[in-house]
């Protein structure tokens, strides 16, 4: 005679979670609800890979940092905003994290970008892709602790690794050397492999300006601006419209 609470404990001893929740709620149908064998299985199995995915985005999702906990679902798209359903759409399946394209996100303060940045990166997370966020203050200062501390190339290889990379708030201040470097090569790692978005508050041709050096400007934009996704939003801030 089956033992169905030693299928559970099976079950969950083997760390088949989903398997194991779904099989209890089997238990609890009424005789003519009982699924057949072959259903019973499919269901299982469905359940367990549901129960996976939802754990390894909530796993994703932890490491990535994200600033803000938003969803693509709930971005304003408007003329007024400069953002189209189209423009979303073309990177809600994550595709272009595929195909290693950039995304740069620009304008003024409050008009949303760090929220659509985090939207993005979530939306990267629930499809399985790794992602990280770093507002520019704090990729300066895990520079400048890597410097110190001899693990520079141990960040640069793990940053290098990651498909998704989220830089916010770039261009507040002028780079200094050790930044425009690093930058740089983190971007030459990535070229034509990885996708960085980047939200900054000036408009993308002043971005020169403030990486500070002509030359590692001209580097740096021509790795990030190539096949790159450039969102332009306009309007009036979104933190005094919420305000009102």
């Amino acid at each position: 005679m089956i033992d169905n609470n030693a299928t559970l404990m099976g079950l969950e001893e083997l760390k088949l979670q989903g398997m194991a929740e779904s099989f209890r709620a089997s238990l609890q149908l009424a005789s003519h609800n009982i699924p057949t064998a072959h259903e019973l299985l499919a269901q299982l199995v469905q359940n367990e890979r549901i129960h996976r995915t939802g754990k390894r985005t909530d796993i994703y999702l932890k490491m990535s940092n994200l600033r803000y906990d938003a969803m693509l679902e709930q971005v304003e798209c408007s003329s007024s905003r400069n953002l189209s359903k189209d423009q979303l759409q073309a990177l809600m399946d994550c595709s272009y994290i595929a195909r290693a394209e950039n995304v740069l996100i620009t304008g003024a303060t409050g008009c949303g970008k760090s929220y659509l940045a985090c939207a993005l990166g979530r939306q990267a997370c629930t499809m399985g892709i790794k992602t990280l966020y770093l507002g520019m203050n704090r990729l300066v200062e895990k520079i400048s602790l890597a410097k110190i501390d001899g693990s520079y190339i141990k960040l640069l290889n793990q940053m290098e690794k990651i498909p998704l990379i989220i830089i916010d708030d770039f261009g507040l201040v002028p780079m200094d050397s050790n930044t425009r470097l690093t930058l740089l090569q983190l971007l030459e790692d990535r070229y034509n492999r990885k996708s960085t978005i980047i939200a900054s508050q000036l408009p993308v041709s002043k971005w020169y300006e403030s990486i500070n050096e002509p030359t590692f400007a001209d580097a740096i934009m021509d790795r990030l601006s190539v096949s790159a996704h450039k969102i332009e939003l306009k309007g009036e801030s979104l933190r005094r419209k919420k305000q009102k």
